[in-house]
């Protein structure tokens, strides 16, 4: 089979190393060369994906059996067509639409299936979103509704936090769509993401569930099992199934509640792997996030998904920019037990950027909280320079 995949950074470079050991091919398409993924692809292409125009040549050219996107900054209302085409959209163009928008997906969540989330509102201009704050109350947070990575994502505490926080998420805001969603602040205790697999002729299944930290809006450490109780556990699957058989199609989602003393949020959906998912890259369970997306795409039936031993991730950050970043550190982090390390072959870096991940495992018996400090140990090992 032959996969286009929009956009190539590391979930995207994963998901092709998955796909190249059972054969299939995978042109990777970015809007900047060597993109981490298009490094191990059979084929690349560099494009401005907001171009339709400019998709619809390479769909045309490649004549792809599936689309995976990666990525929210594409011009996805062009993929209703390419389905009429036969080419299948993953997990479809319903979902890729949807979800490439917090705008929709939030509406079809809160609206349409009638789940439980924080109090929100939109806003177009500055003053709306001073109208919205009104509205829902401080704390509150604001995200742009195309975005991916934090990117745009702030706290807003006071009346001076508004302006603020606005050009903040213009600035952050990836793609044409000038919008912001604020939300209510909700207490939460911990925040998970469900990783959810949907299947074309078989159960949706439930990955155990992941732990976060965020900064910024982007996650530092994640790590799997998270502590649940079992309540909560069957209402976030409750929530997740409702949602992805509203959208439709097959592949992997990455759900995100918030756990608070009055129960389970739904918060966010991403139609592809998470990136607090590559702690399934520790071997935590017996198909990591990626081969899942694969094997639901190809509908290769998926038995069932095991947890074998408990991991966890941190990010390796960039400090500079740099259009040559090297790395220091390596033969430290190697010589750890039970533990591993993905460098994403990114070309550049500027602050904060993630440039790689460390994992760390034990036995499902660890302590959780002894396997996560393993983590951001390692993690602190290697350095970024320019």
């Amino acid at each position: 089979m032959k996969i286009l995949l929009l956009g190539s950074g590391e979930l995207g470079k994963e998901f092709t190393i998955a796909a190249q050991r059972i054969g299939q091919t995978v042109i990777a398409v970015d809007s900047y060369e060597n993109a981490p993924a298009m490094q191990v692809a059979h084929d690349f292409e560099v494009i401005n994906m907001l171009d339709g125009e400019a998709l619809d040549r390479i769909v045309a050219k490649h004549n792809p059996d599936f689309i995976v996107p990666e990525i929210e900054a594409i011009r996805t209302e062009r993929f209703y067509d390419y389905e009429k085409q036969g080419i299948t959209v993953v997990p479809s163009a319903k979902a890729a639409n949807f979800t490439m928008n917090r705008k929709a997906i939030r509406d079809l969540a809160a609206k349409d299936l009638g789940l439980k989330t924080a109090a929100y509102r939109y806003a177009t201009t500055a003053e709306e979103l001073r109208q919205g704050v009104e509205a829902v109350g401080m704390p509150c947070v604001v995200k742009p509704l195309m975005s991916s990575s934090g990117k745009g994502q702030s706290t807003i505490k006071t009346e001076v936090d508004i302006e603020k926080a606005w050009n903040y998420a213009v600035e952050g805001s990836r793609g044409d769509v000038v919008e912001v969603i604020v939300e209510a602040f909700v207490k939460f205790n911990s925040e998970i993401t469900l990783l959810t697999v949907t299947q074309n002729n078989n159960p949706t299944l439930f990955c155990a569930p992941i732990g976060h930290r965020q900064e910024r809006g982007d996650y530092q450490e994640s790590w799997q099992p998270a502590r649940i109780s079992d309540k909560d556990l069957y209402e976030a699957q409750d929530m997740a199934e409702k949602v992805t058989e509203a959208l439709g199609g097959a592949g992997l989602f990455g759900v995100e509640f918030f756990l608070a003393d009055d129960g389970v949020y739904f918060s966010e959906l991403s139609p592809r792997p998470h990136d607090t998912g590559m702690v399934t890259l520790a071997g935590t369970q017996n198909f990591n996030e990626f081969e899942l997306h694969l094997r639901a795409i190809l509908s290769l039936p998926i038995y069932e998904i095991t947890l074998e031993k408990a991991g966890a991730s941190a990010v390796i950050l960039a400090t500079a920019n740099s259009n040559n970043p090297s790395f220091s550190g390596i033969e430290k982090i190697a010589c750890l037990p039970k533990t591993d390390f993905r460098l994403f072959g990114k070309p550049t870096s500027r602050p904060y950027r993630r440039m790689g991940v460390a994992l760390t495992y034990g036995s499902l018996e660890t302590p959780i909280e002894q396997i996560v400090e393993r983590a951001k140990k390692a993690a602190d090992l290697i350095s970024v320079h320019s």
